[in-house]
């Protein structure tokens, strides 16, 4: 064949496909540009969030630091802001640290909806059931999280619980233990009135608080130690001050030592008794109306005294729980003034001495 005849046959392109076919290319080239883009704006909005959350982090843990640095001892005020930040990080509705002694749990902070609120303060100090989240946190748990309280068998059984959850509107709960050496402290817990889970980086907040809160806690004990024993010197040496100063008259040491005593306890009521041979009377006495201190005055025989029968036989103190159960003239007076419970303390190597302090 010529090649004039293969010109012939080839396809001739026509300047207005040419055209055609560059804007076609053009406009998939500027549509993968804009989805790029798209896709890079998506990625820089979210690198944004994710440092602006762990910015939030970060200085919530500060102040809170800075509170717990400020207010040495505070612990409602700790735990309060503690809970305020808690609250914002994990996006929710209602926040709880429990203090726990061994027996009961204690509201020791709430946050959250009136409802809430007025509930905690109503239910007190009480034990968790054990199928609760603070219930699992007791049986040893350290982290408790509940996609739907509502489907828990505590909610079905225990209406202490279900008043709870339904006064917040609870559908999902992340509750932390507080430890110190494995000793159980207490419990920090959020909770959201959606079924929504907590993120990892949620969870690491609430644990990182916790661990706050411990030290926390931790600081306000060794400050209380401190505070108690230099107050307990104190007293002491005032004592001893008051004994050198009034060699052989005993009436001021008394009044001094149940002075002290009762600064120390908190005691707004006592006596300081003295043995006479076989009977008990009390010299020094601290609150006390008539005809109670009439009665705490008159000289009894100890042995057929219930309240210092087991002092007699050695026991350093004695706590009566009940005043009403004994059958005893100054436990009846006692009943009939309004007091129920005593502590009685044995203080004298011979036994000549006691105090009383309702």
């Amino acid at each position: 064949m010529s090649r004039a005849a293969r010109r012939l046959k080839s396809p001739v392109s026509s300047p207005a496909g040419t055209k055609a076919r560059q804007e076609a290319k053009g406009s998939m080239a500027a549509a993968d540009l804009a989805a790029e883009l798209d896709a890079l704006k998506t990625e820089l909005a979210n690198s944004n969030a994710e440092r602006d959350a762990a910015l939030a982090r970060e200085a919530a843990l500060a102040e809170v630091l800075q509170t717990i640095n400020s207010s040495p001892g505070d612990l409602a005020t700790v735990f309060d802001a503690m809970l305020e930040r808690a609250l914002k990080l994990s996006e929710t509705a209602h926040g709880l640290i429990w203090r726990w002694d061994g027996a009961f749990a204690h509201a020791a902070s709430v946050c959250g909806d009136e409802d809430v609120v007025a509930l905690i303060r109503q239910i007190g100090h009480h034990r968790p059931d054990p199928g609760s989240s603070l219930g699992q946190i007791i049986d040893g748990a350290n982290l408790v999280c509940m996609a739907d309280p509502t489907q828990q068998e505590a909610y079905r059984t225990s209406r202490q619980y279900r008043a709870f959850i339904d006064a917040g509107g609870i559908r999902t709960s992340l509750m932390v233990a507080l430890r110190k050496d494995g000793v159980l402290l207490g419990a920090l817990a959020v909770y959201r009135q959606e079924v929504r889970p907590f993120t990892e980086k949620q969870i690491a907040v609430l644990q990182n608080f916790a661990e706050q809160a411990v030290i926390a806690m931790e600081n306000a004990r060794l400050l209380t130690e401190t505070r108690e024993a230099l107050e307990q010197q104190t007293a002491t040496a005032e004592v001893l001050q008051v004994i050198n100063s009034s060699p052989g008259d005993l009436a001021p040491v008394f009044e001094a030592i149940l002075e002290k005593a009762h600064s120390l306890c908190g005691a707004a009521l006592g006596s300081l008794g003295i043995f006479e041979g076989e009977t008990w009377r009390a010299v020094v006495q601290r609150g006390y109306g008539e005809p109670l201190a009439s009665i705490l005055r008159q000289p009894r025989r100890g042995s057929d005294n219930p309240f210092l029968q087991d002092l007699i036989d050695g026991a350093p103190l004695v706590h009566i729980a009940d005043l009403a159960q004994i059958d005893y003239p100054i436990a009846q007076a006692n009943v009939a003034a309004a007091i129920h419970t005593y502590w009685l303390l044995r203080y004298a190597k011979t036994m000549r001495c006691s105090a009383l302090f309702p």
